[in-house]
């Protein structure tokens, strides 16, 4: 089974070349951005080639649209339970049987 190669966004790249340009370490970035350092080392190098040019792909994100559905039903979930708990202390607390 072979390893997915991940690709960044053209905005991305440029961030981390801005970076990069005033006067971040690469290991600093490289953690910052969870890359190589040797990619770091490439994206510098395109982007001295001609700023105007660097990076044409389409790249992708990071997190994908469906990682981020799955955290937003996560906390629609957590939200939920939350509501439910409030409710469920306050009718315990109106009822008379404990007073707080």
């Amino acid at each position: 089974m072979g390893l997915l190669r991940r690709t960044f966004t053209r905005d991305v790249k440029m961030a981390a070349v801005q970076r990069l340009e005033t006067g971040a370490s690469i290991a600093e970035v490289a953690r910052a951005f969870e890359v190589n350092p040797n990619v770091l080392h490439r994206w510098r190098r395109e982007f001295r080639q001609g700023p105007g040019n660097a990076f044409p792909g389409f790249g992708k994100r990071r997190w994908d649209d469906t990682q981020q559905a799955k955290l937003e039903r996560k906390i629609g979930q957590q939200t939920l339970e939350i509501d439910f708990l409030r409710a469920a202390c306050n009718a315990s607390r109106n009822s008379g049987c404990c007073r707080h």
